[in-house]
């Protein structure tokens, strides 16, 4: 389908009137050659972007959003190529250009904010070091003059005590620190167009907004345009005056984002409709009898506090209070929702309750047994019967091994089974995360986030644990296969009494799934509520300003509603 076929320009008040698109997409195809043959990634692709617009492009894990968006400046991976198709940016076809001539384009015309900082930032270069960089590549300074020059396009990208920050290592910095430092590298030379490749999945509702606020302002005040790669309909919602909806390697509908939400035409759009998650349509996905009272908890935290030091200064030592004075139940078939900022304490609250790291203070208890200070075959009892699905999946997989062995690791660690029963585990636990057996062959590097993600799920529920704490689990998935792992989350809830202690920044995400929710700010629990009683009447003005930075909660509700009556 032909993006331009769809709509002109002036078919949308809000677009500018210029004679031609800034990018022109015309029939891309892109292969990459793997062990078992060619796959065919992109197929046929048409898409515009303009000036001073930001275009979304959607779709599923696979359907060849991110590849279409790293073909337009050929940073495709070494057994990936372009097959066929033009890429007509300005005068050029980047498709056909040489590597010197493309050198003269990428950073300086057009920028790249990757999805992972943490994979994408060099770890032994500071952060200004790094902004530096790219402006002495393309001529804008000089070693002399290149750290005064990073701090200013620090500034510009929004980083708060830029000078202090360019003196930073990546691992110093907090997710969304590192975030805009990306966007700070992808700026550096005033691009005309910014590629942006699922920029805020892993951040927190208010750093996701303080990130695309920065990027809306740049295509306001100096008309540049913006390529965003996101699998959050809510996102695109928000934020893009186009939508390209992309599915199996091919657009099968592209517009104007409020046409398209408001009347999608193809089955595929509407689907992907009807699985984003709102808090006006969402509702709880198991239906989980309340705990006998007489019933003791399976988990409970008692007063919990956890210190980290930090460096001394002319002050003397200082502390930092992460976790302060947290108190919580969690019953068997129950999943309590921790939900806050990063930084709030939810992740080391959960590190605490699993003993990966120490308490200051307080108490925890599995099962009634006090497992604070578990060490030897205590603590071992303790990971067999609680697993943990981290929450970047790119770190989590061990690149060296296949699917097959990142599954069964556990099985073989704690001696369950042999290698037939635990081959046949492994293709139960694919299925039901809706990846196909073939898969158990494959090494994580060969698979898109969201699937790695999914293998990562599958990995914890290999025991058949008591407790799983589902650290941020869905946040690099798409709204279908988020709507599928959250229903198996439920469906083996269901079936087998676990417990989830789930960690999310994505509040709808929370309302579908969780039967008690907990407020983290600054270390401290400041509102806990079931959630259908805790998002619609929030005592806690920190709560409203969660829910007041949720993108895309009303227009995909009504869209939803729209498709599915």
């Amino acid at each position: 389908m032909t993006d331009t076929a769809t709509t002109s320009p002036g078919a949308d008040e809000n677009m500018t009137h210029t004679p031609q698109p800034l990018l022109e997409i015309r029939g891309l195809s892109v292969s990459y050659r793997t062990r078992g043959g060619t796959v065919a990634a992109v197929r046929g692709v048409d898409l515009d972007v303009w000036p001073g617009q930001v275009t979304a492009v959607v779709g599923e894990s696979g359907s060849g959003k991110s590849t279409t968006a790293h073909a337009i400046t050929r940073l495709l991976p070494g057994n990936g190529g372009i097959d066929a198709g033009t890429v007509r940016f300005g005068r050029h076809d980047l498709a056909t250009l040489s590597e010197a001539e493309l050198r003269t384009v990428r950073g300086a015309r057009i920028g790249l904010v990757p999805q992972d900082p943490t994979v994408s930032l060099n770890p032994v270069k500071r952060i200004g070091e790094q902004v530096a960089e790219v402006l002495r590549i393309h001529g804008l300074a000089t070693r002399r003059s290149g750290p005064a020059e990073a701090i200013a396009v620090l500034n510009r990208a929004g980083l708060p005590d830029a000078a202090v920050r360019a003196r930073q290592y990546p691992h110093e910095l907090s997710g969304g620190i590192r975030q805009r430092a990306l966007i700070a590298i992808a700026i550096a030379a005033k691009p005309e167009l910014i590629i942006a490749d699922e920029p805020t999945s892993a951040l927190d509702v208010t750093v996701q907004r303080v990130i695309l606020d920065h990027l809306q302002r740049l295509t306001e005040e100096s008309g540049t345009a913006v390529l965003l790669v996101t699998h959050d309909l809510g996102v695109a919602a928000d934020r893009a005056q186009r939508l390209v909806v992309m599915s199996q390697g091919k657009v099968v509908e592209a517009g104007p984002t409020r046409d398209i939400l408001a009347d999608p035409r193809d089955e595929y759009t509407r689907h992907l409709l009807a699985s984003a998650p709102s808090l006006t349509t969402a509702r709880p996905r198991a239906a989980v009898p309340a705990p006998k009272t007489d019933t003791a908890p399976l988990v409970e935290a008692r007063n919990l506090v956890k210190e980290f030091r930090l460096p001394r200064t002319g002050d003397g030592p200082r502390t930092l209070r992460a976790v302060d004075d947290v108190s919580f139940t969690l019953h068997r078939g129950r999943t309590l929702a921790l939900v806050g900022e990063s930084g709030s304490g939810k992740s080391t609250t959960a590190r605490l309750v699993l003993r990966l790291a120490d308490a200051t203070a307080g108490h925890v208890l599995f099962d009634g047994t006090d497992v604070t200070t578990a060490r030897g075959p205590r603590a071992r009892e303790l990971r067999r019967r609680a697993q943990l699905v981290y929450q970047n999946p790119y770190a989590s997989l061990d690149p060296r091994f296949s699917i097959g062995d990142v599954i069964t690791e556990p099985l073989r660690a704690f001696k369950v089974g042999d290698r037939f029963s635990r081959l046949a585990r492994a293709r139960e636990l694919l299925d039901r995360v809706a990846l196909p057996a073939a898969t158990l062959e494959r090494r994580p590097a060969e698979l898109s986030g969201g699937q790695r993600q999914r293998v990562a799920i599958a990995r914890a529920l290999a025991l058949s644990p008591d407790l799983v704490v589902c650290d941020e689990p869905v946040s690099a998935l798409d709204v279908s296969v988020q709507a599928q792992v959250l229903d198996l989350l439920a469906e083996l809830q269901a079936d087998t009494g676990v417990a989830y202690l789930f960690i999310s920044h994505d509040l709808a995400v929370v309302r579908q799934i969780a039967h008690q929710v907990a407020v983290m700010r600054a270390g401290r629990v400041v509102e806990t509520g079931p959630p259908e009683e805790l998002f619609t009447r929030p005592r806690h003005g920190y709560t409203r300003d969660l829910l007041a930075a949720i993108p895309g909660g009303r227009v995909l509700s009504s869209a939803a509603e729209t498709t599915t009556s």
